[in-house]
């Protein structure tokens, strides 16, 4: 059974975690400290969610959830997904996605949003599955630390 919750306090198993899990999703992803991380559990915007295979057991997968008030209402988006390898194909990141769905809605998102790279197949096929539509857009990235 998966169970997953909302990361509340910096601990050395979710800092470990984070450095096993964080190069599987991008190999340029630079590594939090215990500060930053704390900042993050610590922001009302965002929401860390961690999934377990069974109660106390390893964390096998993650998920950052970011809801935020702009002019035309609350918006949310799904950031940084990453399932441990040993893990994919049991189900986690569909449990994180419902449950980041279900967070973003009890806090009054009126969209949730997320980009995946066209490479990570398995996962479109997911999100779309789960309801997620592809959006006519253009997203563009302006690079702060260059």
């Amino acid at each position: 059974m998966l169970l997953v919750s909302a990361a509340t306090e910096v601990t050395d198993e979710l800092l470990e975690a984070l450095r096993r899990m964080l190069p599987q999703l991008s190999a340029s992803a630079g590594q939090p400290t215990g500060a930053e991380l704390a900042e993050i559990l610590g922001s009302p915007a965002t929401a860390l969610l961690v999934a377990r295979e069974e109660e106390n057991g390893p964390i096998v997968g993650m998920l950052t959830l970011v809801v935020f008030r702009i002019p035309t209402g609350m918006r949310a988006l799904i950031e940084d997904v990453v399932v441990d390898e040993p893990a994919r194909g049991r189900g986690v990141g569909e449990a994180l996605t419902n449950a980041a769905i279900d967070l973003a809605a009890t806090r009054g998102a009126k969209t949730l949003d997320l980009t995946s790279r066209p490479a990570r197949e398995a996962a479109n096929r997911l999100y779309q599955r789960m309801g997620f539509e592809q959006r006519e857009t253009n997203v563009y990235r302006y690079r702060l630390d260059e």
